[in-house]
């Protein structure tokens, strides 16, 4: 039995749930609202996963052992409905509260549009920490959440977590490092309480061997007999762009936009679609006709050493959706580790002065913030330590405006600024969220 557990939400197909069990933890609770990933967690979570699923012989689906006991483990819907689940039932009972919430809000690819996209739970999940109160925080996301559009955000985050005696730490890890042959920058924000931060370090890359996209699938793309499978490997030597799993608002499966698909091309890949079986023996040369990847290459990718161990439940395009999707299982293992590491007060304490401090994301969001008063542009300049040009101080305070009240006054004739309230999501029962899913079927939110 493991000695740590962990409350995980927007589980998707289980890709951190997997890389936590193996790192040392056990769930005491997954919450996902896509119907067919509830199905994949049911299926999987708790079992050991170094032995094949059990086939049930009538239907010729993977089945575990004490699945039926399991099954409450798994919630369906709405992470922030309390109907689904209620945080505070959990409350000083959980070691790691974790969850890949969703990243359209962020998405450099997207609008950006944080605090705006009813989708945003990146601050309801920071708020359900001062309820929950576990001893620690892993939340992940894409790039775009490390960019300037949302200092101002990821500052607030820190603060309320300072506020809430938990040091948070803000890293962009790249799933390569960890051995999976992908470009797969995620945004990684770990927090915890203060008597076990001293103790956290990220993981040491160092250990983890790199691959190429070749290595890790010859023997799928050989395994019906494919004569140039081993040439293929030879031309796949390199790392995959960033697998894109889609959302239900945009088509079928393929392997993404324009500048990705040139790219899988190089690696002699055709990024069209999904097949659904690796290339025959009758498949011709790459160089004429190159191969489509199937569900389990897109995993094994992604960092999945194999779907037997881990099987996906529901049709193609929703298989690939959820594996798509996933945060790879390695990089979820290794900070995983570190946090058990850190929860055991392992190594030495490093010293942190008050470093939710000592960090500013954004000195603009800081300054308005501690100020008493109205605050024109002239005086926010004499107040920060390395002052801003005008331009860029007028894109920071147009930013801020995105995600938090701003109320602008004069003073002196300019106009002067007022750091209101943040608008993002935190369970308010008359934000727009509620509006924005009004009417939608849970399999239509996305």
């Amino acid at each position: 039995m493991s000695m740590f557990n962990v409350v995980e939400i927007c589980a998707g197909a289980g890709g951190q749930s997997l890389g936590l069990e193996r790192a040392g933890f056990e769930h005491l609770l997954a919450v996902e609202i896509d119907d067919t990933a509830v199905q994949t967690l049911r299926n999987n979570l708790g079992r050991d996963n170094a032995e094949p699923a059990r086939q049930d012989l009538e239907t010729g689906n993977p089945v575990k052992e004490g699945v039926q006991e399991r099954k409450d483990v798994v919630r369906h819907g709405d992470v922030a409905d309390r109907q689904v689940w209620d945080p505070a039932e959990y409350a000083d009972q959980v070691d790691l509260f974790a969850g890949g919430v969703p990243c359209p809000p962020f998405s450099i690819a997207g609008k950006q549009l944080g605090t705006s996209d009813e989708r945003d739970l990146f601050a309801w999940a920071v708020h359900q920490v001062g309820i929950i109160k576990p001893k620690a925080l892993l939340l992940e996301n894409v790039r775009g959440l490390s960019m300037p559009r949302f200092a101002a955000y990821r500052q607030h985050v820190l603060d309320e977590l300072a506020e809430q005696g938990y040091v948070g730490f803000w890293k962009l890890l790249q799933a390569s490092d960890f051995g999976v042959p992908q470009l797969r920058p995620r945004f990684v924000l770990v927090a915890l309480q203060q008597e076990y931060a001293p103790y956290f370090r990220w993981p040491d890359t160092s250990q983890y061997p790199s691959s190429s996209v070749g290595e890790v699938l010859k023997d799928l793309m050989a395994s019906r007999g494919w004569p140039f499978a081993d040439k293929w490997a030879e031309q796949a030597n390199a790392i995959a762009p960033t697998i894109v799993g889609g959302s239900k608002k945009h088509g079928g499966a393929d392997l993404g936009p324009t500048r990705a698909k040139q790219a899988w091309k190089k690696l002699a890949v055709d990024a069209m679609g999904v097949a659904n079986e690796a290339p025959g023996p009758d498949w011709p040369h790459f160089n004429i006709k190159p191969p489509k990847l199937t569900v389990e290459m897109v995993a094994r990718i992604q960092g999945w050493d194999s779907l037997e161990n881990w099987p996906i439940q529901g049709r193609k395009t929703s298989q690939y959706r959820q594996v798509g999707n996933a945060f790879p299982p390695p990089v979820a293992e290794a900070v995983g580790r570190r946090i058990i590491a850190a929860l055991r007060k392992e190594g030495e304490a490093e010293d942190m002065p008050e470093l939710a401090e000592a960090v500013d994301h954004d000195p603009v969001y800081r300054v308005l913030k501690q100020a008493e008063k109205p605050l024109t542009s002239a005086a926010i300049q004499k107040l920060l330590k390395e002052p801003y040009g005008e331009e860029q101080l007028s894109r920071r305070i147009a930013y801020l405006h995105r995600d938090f009240s701003i109320e602008t006054t004069e003073v002196g004739g300019k106009p002067a600024y007022t750091l209101g309230g943040f608008r993002g999501f935190i369970g308010q029962e008359d934000h727009e969220r509620h509006k924005s899913f009004e009417g939608k079927a849970r399999g239509q939110i996305s």
